[in-house]
């Protein structure tokens, strides 16, 4: 290929990563679970179930993520727990792999979520994919 029709190619990547983004917000619109594309088939995590209880003073989140864990090169390694526009309300930092545990439950106790924010999303990390996974939108039970 010559270097004259490399360089009017160029355009085509832009584009397809500008459609493959715009693809992937409008994929599961709509409640509880929110659906997002995989990250090159590498594998996400994903937050499949989610439970709150506490009070104002502070709220237990729980979370149950399913992910493809396979060993200490890849897995999911946090979990956040995010209100209004992406604001990180809590973070519970899992110290290890789950490979033999799918999916597996884990809790993150005193988090504040202010009284206006009356529903938070779910979001888990994989170690080699990122924040690409199913999220997990929960309502606030406020008193």
């Amino acid at each position: 290929m010559t270097a004259e029709r490399l360089a009017a190619q160029r355009w085509l990547v832009p584009l397809a990563l500008a459609l493959l983004v715009v693809a992937c917000g409008e994929i599961g619109e709509g409640a509880g679970v929110v659906a997002t594309a995989s990250h090159g088939g590498v594998g996400c995590a994903d937050v499949i179930d989610g439970s709150i209880t506490g009070t104002d003073a502070g709220f237990t989140v729980s979370a149950t993520v399913r992910s493809t864990d396979r060993g200490w090169d890849k897995y999911a390694d946090v979990w956040q727990v995010r209100g209004p526009d992406g604001v990180v309300l809590g973070e519970r930092v899992l110290t290890h792999p789950h490979e033999t545990e799918q999916p597996f439950t884990r809790s993150l106790a005193g988090v504040r979520i202010p009284r206006e924010v009356t529903e938070v999303v779910l979001a888990a990390h994989d170690l080699v994919a990122g924040y690409c996974g199913t999220e997990f939108e929960i309502e606030v039970p406020h008193q």
